[in-house]
């Protein structure tokens, strides 16, 4: 059955009650064509489904309308609808996440993700988990919410700066509904990518019913490598190994695609039982990065240039496999989640031009293989990397019913993990991938590691009068770790052997929220949380001084945060405006000694700031939402010598100002159909980047602030909708992440925001 032609008119919200459908056809009730209907968002931040103005804690949800209408696919999308929200990036996939500024760039992440109930993802920091963050499309999903950390009696580890969560369209057995859509778009510098996407839910009867959706997205690349720095040989520089670096356009193209397939079995209202796989694939044939000055941090080329002498792809692949079941029998609900995750990425670097900055042992490698005659057999050097996790986890809730005077939850937690990171540095015969086998390989490596936890926890709400009420919550974890790596070659230090290097540790996490409402439509809160990341052992290889750590600690974070949410009755405003205060302790850093990295603990950082959502309604068919956040995020204390940091500088990519707009018109054209125009206007500040990357006078540089700007006009026609669109129409250059000399000549890498993108959707629905 198609649906009413209407768009959620609170699509972006953050704390307080939602405002409802706007419907402008002939069948539309008399409070539908009043401008707005009230409808409660539920949510399932604290694992039990609660309206989110009960939850006393700063959480922004998006929904899947929201997302789809915006053509937002990608973490990137997000940041200018997420108040806080950070990001440090140079290729999809490859994505540190921050809420709140709680970021040091260690390896470990700090903002879980979940599909749904399921963790995603390696919890330990031997994974590469920091930047691995499950970049999951959009497509079909219900809502992402997005929980301000920590939210470490819930979800545990790896939630200190919050969570971002993944609800998923689940099967319903009213109704067969189905849903298609294709797009076609250009991309400034590049050519033309295009999406197809599709859903279907199937009722099988009243009992039983299946839901599948499926997606595949091209992006065309936008930067070129273009024949440019050649390089000569070690040996007899009068030789270029290298006449020049490729020559090809569209290095940096994307293939995006996957599906998922979810069956509901519910015998009877007290019993259901979810089965779902979801699988993706992102195949990225280069990073979103040019080339830039290595002082200013400004792009060295008027159009976007990567100076590539071998190819620099990442294939990576999201496979999550869980079982949910959720069982009334009366005085309690038992809750069952049990899911199986599987994470590879598989990615290539081109070390071409930095194998030349390494100095003796490369150089002692070339003098001793390549002969007299370095031109019979001219050598390059690629680096081939697989990092994987597999992930078991097994989580029971027991959940009271609800309740006016006291809700309670206990739960129980397991989680092993087994991960690989497998490294291998070969000199190849250049300027092709071909392995020189007749020269052994500069380095390999091999690091194995397993992480397993045991958590019991406990939740509470005890409404104490009709208007005040006070949640708590415990949490009591055990884990521990194991980690060993074989490596050898000349770059390796030779052959070494480490087994069986191991840590423990019973993180125990607490939080405390009281609430008072002050009306019927405005509440305050106030809320104390603690969260923290696992620690680990490390591996002592040969080069490491002697005092080098053996295991890593955890590291942990203490909220104080005070809110206030209000709204009008008719659903025509709302506002939800949070200041907060973190103080972060044992910081997780990883350092580079003797050109080995381990991970170490050093220093405190605070983070302290005030972020708002405001959402109006003005008049019929016309809704705007603004949001902001101001974070001042820095450190308390230096950092070990190797890492760089400094007691007050700033914490790494995090905007003291961020800033979104969005905003909506629909109207009635043609007798039933729909005519709608918007637009998102999104203000990232500037920001610090790393704690190595300093001025002549010792601070730290600044990326440039850059602001973005979406557009969107589109016509619903029974079950059919057309949409144009636009995305960063000014063809700003924003800049997410910078890589540091030796990977491109005299220049720096600039990881970039995708240019002006215009496009056409058109889709249907049945």
């Amino acid at each position: 059955m198609f649906k009413s032609n209407s768009f959620i008119a609170a699509t972006l919200i953050s704390g307080y009650a939602l405002f409802g459908a706007l419907a402008y056809s002939p069948a539309a009730s008399a409070q539908e064509e009043a401008g707005a209907v009230i409808e409660e968002i539920i949510v399932t931040a604290q694992k039990r489904e609660q309206t989110l103005a009960e939850i006393p804690m700063s959480i922004t949800v998006l929904s899947g309308e929201l997302l789809e209408r915006q053509q937002a696919d990608n973490f990137q999308d997000l940041v200018a609808l997420v108040p806080g929200l950070s990001i440090n990036t140079s290729r999809r996939g490859v994505t540190r996440i921050t809420l709140r500024g709680i970021n040091t760039g260690g390896v470990a992440s700090t903002v879980g993700v979940y599909v749904d109930d399921v963790p995603f993802g390696s919890s330990s920091g031997l994974a590469n988990g920091s930047i691995l963050s499950g970049d999951f499309d959009t497509f079909d999903l219900a809502r992402i919410e997005v929980l301000r950390g920590p939210q470490g009696t819930l979800y545990g580890a790896s939630s200190l700066g919050g969570v971002v969560k993944y609800v998923y369209n689940q099967p319903n057995t009213e109704e067969f509904e189905a849903k298609i859509q294709g797009s076609a778009e250009t991309v400034e510098d590049g050519d033309v990518g295009y999406a197809v996407t599709g859903a279907v839910n199937m009722p099988v009867n009243d009992q039983f019913a299946i839901r599948a959706s499926g997606f595949y997205r091209f992006d065309d690349g936008f930067i070129d490598s273009i024949g440019n720095n050649p390089i000569a040989s070690l040996t007899d520089p009068t030789i270029n190994i290298f006449d020049g670096t490729r020559v090809e356009s569209g290095l940096n193209s994307l293939d995006t695609i996957g599906g998922r397939i979810s069956a509901l079995f519910q015998p009877t209202d007290d019993f259901s039982l979810n089965l779902a796989v979801l699988a993706q694939n992102i195949e990225s044939g280069a990073p979103d990065q040019v080339e830039g000055d290595p002082v200013t941090f400004q792009p060295l080329n008027s159009s976007p240039v990567q100076s590539r002498y071998h190819p620099s792809f990442s294939d990576i692949e999201y496979r999550v496999y869980s079982a949910t079941i959720d069982w009334d029998f009366g005085g309690a609900s038992l809750q069952s989640v049990t899911s199986y995750g599987d994470f590879e990425r598989k990615h290539q670097e081109d070390l071409a031009f930095a194998s030349f900055l390494v100095g003796a042992p490369l150089s002692a490698f070339a003098t001793m293989f390549l002969g007299s005659d370095p031109a019979t057999l001219p050598l390059s050097v690629i680096q081939i990397q697989t990092t994987a996790t597999e992930k078991f986890t097994q989580e029971l809730r027991l959940v009271s019913p609800d309740s006016d005077t006291f809700e309670w939850m206990l739960g129980v937690y397991y989680t092993e993990e087994d991960s690989l990171i497998d490294q291998v540095i070969p000199p190849v015969e250049a300027p092709t991938e071909t392995v020189a086998t007749a020269f052994p390989l500069l380095a390999t490596a091999t690091l194995i590691s397993t992480y397993e936890e045991v958590a019991i926890f406990a939740n509470a709400t005890w409404h104490i009068t009709p208007r005040f009420e006070l949640s708590f919550g415990v949490r009591q974890g055990d884990d521990d770790q194991k980690a060993s790596q074989v490596s050898d070659g000349p770059l390796a230090g030779g052959p070494t052997v480490y087994l069986d290097t191991t840590s423990s540790e019973s993180p125990f996490t607490w939080s405390i929220a009281p609430r008072y409402e002050l009306t019927d439509n405005s509440s305050i809160y106030g809320r104390v949380a603690t969260g923290y990341r696992p620690g680990g052992p490390n591996i002592l290889l040969p080069g490491l001084p002697p005092d080098t750590p053996s295991f890593y600690d955890s590291d942990t974070l203490t909220s104080y945060e005070a809110g206030f949410k209000t709204g009008s009755s008719d659903g025509t405003f709302s506002l939800d405006i949070s200041a907060y205060f973190q103080d972060w302790e044992d910081i997780q850093l990883f350092a580079f000694i003797n050109n080995f990295g381990v991970n170490t603990n050093g220093g405190t950082a605070e983070s302290k700031g005030v972020e708002f959502t405001a959402s109006v309604v003005p008049t019929d068919g016309l809704r705007f939402s603004l949001n902001g956040a101001y974070t001042n995020a820095e450190l308390t204390q230096d950092t070990e010598p190797v890492v760089g940091g400094l007691n007050g500088d700033p914490l790494s990519y995090v905007p003291e100002w961020s800033f979104g707009l969005d905003g909506d018109y629909e109207w009635a054209v043609m007798g039933d159909s729909t005519a709608y125009v918007g637009g998102n206007f999104g203000y990232t500040g500037e920001r610090p980047a790393a704690f190595d990357d300093r001025a002549a006078d010792g601070s730290i540089i600044e990326v440039d602030s850059y602001v973005t700007l979406n557009l969107r006009a589109g016509l619903i026609i029974d079950r059919w909708y057309f949409e144009i669109y636009g995305k960063n129409v000014t063809d700003e250059l924003g800049v997410n992440s910078i890589t540091g000399t030796g990977i491109y000549p005299n220049a720096v890498g600039l990881g970039v925001i995708r240019p002006r993108t215009i496009g056409l959707s058109i889709g249907a629905r049945f």
